[in-house]
């Protein structure tokens, strides 16, 4: 370490960068680190797109595993033995000083690298690793794959160092069901660049997008699958079509193709417009076409990034009630019971129908995210961790 600057190694077990939020969590933190006079270097799948200013190293191609979406894969065991090979002759030649692991293989390769090596080790915990896999309909609860996974996510949360978590409920969880000492804990929830994301005129966009003119339009940004949520949307799709209520929505995100072929079989496409994937540099544009914005999420595991580009972006924020989405929200969001589509229609509704609030509640995220959840003080925070974990 020269003039207090690090030298960090970020492991990111995945296609990075495509336009998902556990990306966007991880391009975030190391262009932080970077702002704040560290280096960086990340190590991450042969798969995605290099992101202006961050050193990237990738594995070498493996020309049949193609997969951008989210989710556990049987392929991810070979290629995290490739990410590990890479990472060893990355820590030989960058020499860093502390090894920051994204997800749960990350840290696994991780703990390896430490016990080799005899760096320091921070783990960046987005969510429990069983949960997950669960989310997914990837293994049963119970069945010998699920304990094999469990018992690597005791072993990994075990062997860092330092935990960062992204809310105050998973650093909570930690500590309460895995025993995770308290001291080796600490929660960061995800940020925005509130200059990136901000305001803008939507009229424009709406008319980029062929949106119907003269209606209020609700929009989803995100991974589309189940525990986003997406299954309980088209649920709300078809309540808005039963009772007449004039609601057009946008979903932007990816893998779309089969909701946008559910969608036509229910009689519900003329409501919904499928953008597929977007760039996550016009996320901030596409999501002014929105008076409403959406999260359905049904994972109590996760975080849930979207809210805070939402938020700057100066949207009004209809969400599941949850610990993790009052956390972020606060009394700036408007909330349903869990899982409830009948409910998250009925609040969906009272907020269309009510302009003023809308412009109220608009204001009120704006002036929050802008005050609290920026990624210029998240950036601090970041960097007092990174040196506690480091001097460890």
């Amino acid at each position: 370490m020269t003039d207090g600057k690090l030298r960090i190694l970020m492991l990111a077990p995945t296609p990075f960068f495509s336009d998902r939020g556990c990306h966007v969590r991880i391009f975030e933190e190391a262009r932080a680190l970077i702002r704040r006079g560290h280096e960086v270097r990340l190590v991450t799948y042969h798969l995605g797109r290099d992101m202006p200013g961050i050193p990237t190293c990738r594995i070498p191609p493996v020309p049949w595993y193609r997969k951008l979406a989210a989710g556990p894969s049987w392929h991810k065991p070979y290629l995290d033995i490739l990410l590990f090979c890479k990472a060893l002759s990355e820590v030989r030649r960058f020499r860093p000083n502390l090894i920051y692991a994204h997800l749960h293989e990350g840290a696994l390769l991780g703990v390896f690298l430490k016990m080799i090596f005899r760096i320091p080790l921070l783990f960046d915990c987005q969510g429990s690793l069983t949960t997950e896999i669960v989310d997914h309909d990837f293994v049963r609860p119970g069945s010998l794959p699920y304990r094999l996974f469990r018992s690597i996510e005791g072993f990994v949360n075990g062997r860092a160092d330092l935990i960062l978590t992204s809310s105050g409920p998973a650093a909570r969880d930690l500590i309460e069901r895995w025993g995770v000492p308290a001291a080796r804990v600490r929660a960061l929830m995800d940020g925005v660049d509130t200059g990136q994301f901000q305001p803008y005129p939507g009229e424009e966009v709406r008319r980029e997008l062929n949106l119907p003119s003269g209606v209020p339009v609700a929009v989803f940004l995100g991974v589309l699958n189940r525990y986003q949520g997406i299954d309980i949307l088209l649920e709300v799709v078809k309540i808005f079509q039963r009772r007449g209520t004039p609601l057009h929505f946008l979903v932007m995100g990816f893998p779309h193709q089969q909701y946008q072929q559910r969608a036509i079989n229910e009689g519900i496409s003329g409501r919904i417009t499928f953008t597929g994937r977007i760039d996550y540099r016009d996320a901030p544009r596409l999501l002014a076409a929105g008076d409403v914005a959406l999260s359905p999420k049904v994972s109590l595991s996760e975080a849930n990034g979207k809210l805070f580009n939402y938020m700057a972006c100066g949207i009004p924020v209809l969400a599941f009630d949850t610990p993790i989405n009052r956390e972020i929200l606060g009394d700036a969001g408007v909330y349903a019971r869990f899982g409830d589509a009948a409910d998250f229609a009925a609040r969906l509704e009272e907020l269309v129908l009510q302009d003023g609030l809308r412009r109220e509640l608009a204001e009120q995220v704006r002036t929050e995210v802008v005050a609290r959840h920026s990624w210029a003080a998240r950036g601090r925070e970041l960097e007092d961790a990174c040196r506690e974990a480091a001097a460890r």
